[in-house]
């Protein structure tokens, strides 16, 4: 995948170029299920990255009337939450290799940061209300 170019969905086939319009980003999806949660935020279950099934949430900068500059990856539950950061952790370093740095992380879990080609991806869990999962990639 040419992350610098965007995102590839697998199921559905769609690719996401970045910095698309909100716009541009509902025509992708004419024919599925594309939530709109907020203003500059859409939301869409998929499954990408050979197998990962999770929601992608994505960004757009700024809120009104920007474009596409950021992906979130999660998931409506966390039954097993170790389960659910090792299976994120094998999915992208299969597509995207080794994580440019690793560091002591919080609630027993590592930081993970890849750096490709002017983009940003982390991995990481930080307490809020309880542990919480972050996969991101950022433009």
């Amino acid at each position: 995948m040419e992350i610098e170019k965007g995102f590839k969905i697998d199921y559905p086939n769609v690719f996401i170029p970045w910095n698309i319009t909100k716009k541009e980003l509902t025509e992708l999806f004419v024919e599925n299920e594309l939530k709109n949660v907020t203003d500059g935020y859409y939301t869409f279950p998929c499954e990408s990255l050979n197998g990962l099934k999770c929601i992608i949430g994505f960004h757009f900068e700024p809120r009104k009337n920007g474009n596409l500059n950021e992906l979130e990856f999660f998931r409506t539950e966390y039954i097993d939450q170790k389960k659910s950061f090792e299976e994120f952790q094998s999915h992208f370093e299969n597509e995207f290799g080794k994580p440019t740095t690793k560091s002591p992380g919080n609630e027993g879990f590592e930081n993970y940061e890849w750096w490709i080609n002017g983009i940003r991806i982390v991995h990481y869990v930080f307490d809020r209300f309880g542990p919480e999962e972050h996969m991101r990639i950022k433009k």
